[in-house]
């Protein structure tokens, strides 16, 4: 699974998913029936972009070259897992392994074949969390979920 960014808990921590979208996706998970433990988890981007405000450290988008300066990094690390199936999660990580014209909402949840590996995009965890509707988004990303499931099988 290929996230878009550490978030201030990653960058502290030096791990993944390990702040509020971590554990929405843990959840996500482990109701799916998906051992987050035989998942491999990253970040298209490498470093925590981020503005100040106060004393917090607020996401920022990060701008197309710096994911294509950290894309070799990204490139390397699925040549050295060699995975069947890549969930991307978020548009920033859709759009480094998928294209800068890629759509996420056009093909979320689809299974998309690649060369080396097939992809599925869906939702990054965080942008449930921010959803005026957390329950609906939540759903819909459970089930993009599931269809990993199925084809991880």
């Amino acid at each position: 699974m290929v996230g878009e960014q550490p978030g201030d808990r990653e960058d502290v921590e030096g791990h993944p998913f390990v702040g509020p979208a971590g554990r929405l996706l843990d959840k996500a998970l482990d109701e799916v029936g998906i051992d987050r433990g035989q998942v491999y988890l990253t970040n298209a981007v490498k470093h925590f972009k981020f503005t100040e405000r106060g004393k917090r450290r607020i996401h920022a988008q990060p701008k197309r070259s710096e994911v294509l300066a950290c894309l070799p990094w990204l490139s390397a690390e699925l040549d050295v897992i060699e995975p069947r199936l890549v969930v991307v999660l978020g548009a920033v990580a859709a759009k480094a392994l998928l294209g800068p014209s890629f759509k996420l909402t056009a093909h979320r949840g689809e299974v998309l074949p690649g060369e080396h590996y097939d992809l599925i995009a869906t939702v990054h965890p965080s942008a449930v969390l921010r959803a005026p509707e957390r329950d609906k988004a939540y759903a819909e990303f459970v089930a993009d979920l599931r269809v990993v499931k199925k084809v991880r099988v």
